[in-house]
């Protein structure tokens, strides 16, 4: 049975830093592109980053470049995603994604699995 578990959410005042983590199970890991995807309440779905299968190539959506990092240990089957400068405007609940020999960066493509998300909420 495969398995995404993000963990690594929580309160934290704008400004500030978080590393989020999501952790695979059931799966061989390193044939996986990973994603992170965020949706805000009353929101769609947002593209936040993904990581190749080597993690040698990263992707960002606009409104994380240069504050968030993904990075992957493929021995540990985790994939992460740091979060730094955090704005109000990125709390949403965080979702990872795993998709077979691809990175699928489109909120509307279909991934092979999902996590159940973590909450990440950002004071002002």
């Amino acid at each position: 049975q495969v398995q995404l578990v993000e963990s690594g959410g929580g309160l934290v005042q704008a400004g500030g830093s978080l590393r989020l983590s999501c952790q695979a199970s059931g799966l061989f890991f390193s044939k996986y592109g990973m994603d992170w995807f965020r949706q805000a309440p009353g929101k769609e779905r947002e593209f936040v980053a993904a990581i190749n299968l080597s993690g040698d190539h990263t992707y960002y959506g606009d409104s994380v470049k240069g504050r968030f990092t993904i990075s992957r240990d493929n021995a540990k089957n985790t994939v992460y995603l740091q979060m730094n400068s955090l704005e109000p405007e990125d709390t949403a609940v965080y979702y990872c994604a795993a998709d077979y020999f691809s990175v699928r960066m489109s909120t509307t493509a279909t991934h092979n699995y999902w996590g159940q998300g973590t909450q990440v909420t950002v004071s002002s």
